[in-house]
């Protein structure tokens, strides 16, 4: 595995994420913001943050299949949310509690989460982008 993540003993531990990635391997994969739309570009979950949360994790997970990656070689993800404030969590971990459970997986990398004032498309209320590392 390329990826290594790490939380320092004198930072926070904190669920949804660790604090550091430490990567090794030689390709470097960039998934472009994903946001909650299907494979027929139709918004999932309307008004509804844990469920658009959860496709735009889905739709990570499957640009990183595209590549032979799985949510493990991620080293970084970015999470922009629309109008952002903190009592939006319960909805955001329920989303990623979902999409965690459906995929067999914990998307812990070190992440950044971003309120915005928009997304490119109105219905959108979450975008997610990726890094990750493959050997």
């Amino acid at each position: 595995m390329s990826i290594t993540l790490v939380n320092p003993k004198d930072l926070p531990a904190i669920d949804l994420y660790r604090q550091v990635a430490v990567a090794t391997g030689s390709r470097t994969v960039y998934i472009a913001g994903q946001v909650s739309w299907d494979a027929d570009g139709k918004t999932v979950g309307a008004g509804d943050l844990a469920a658009q949360v959860a496709q735009s994790y889905r739709n990570v997970g499957i640009a990183l299949a595209e590549v032979g990656a799985t949510f493990p070689d991620v080293a970084k993800l970015t999470v922009y949310v629309v109008d952002w404030t903190p009592d939006k969590m319960g909805a955001f971990a329920e989303g990623l509690s979902r999409v965690a459970a459906e995929l067999g997986v914990t998307p812990v990398a070190p992440g950044t989460l971003i309120g915005v004032a928009a997304l490119s498309d109105p219905d959108h209320l979450v975008e997610v982008e990726a890094i990750a590392v493959l050997e």
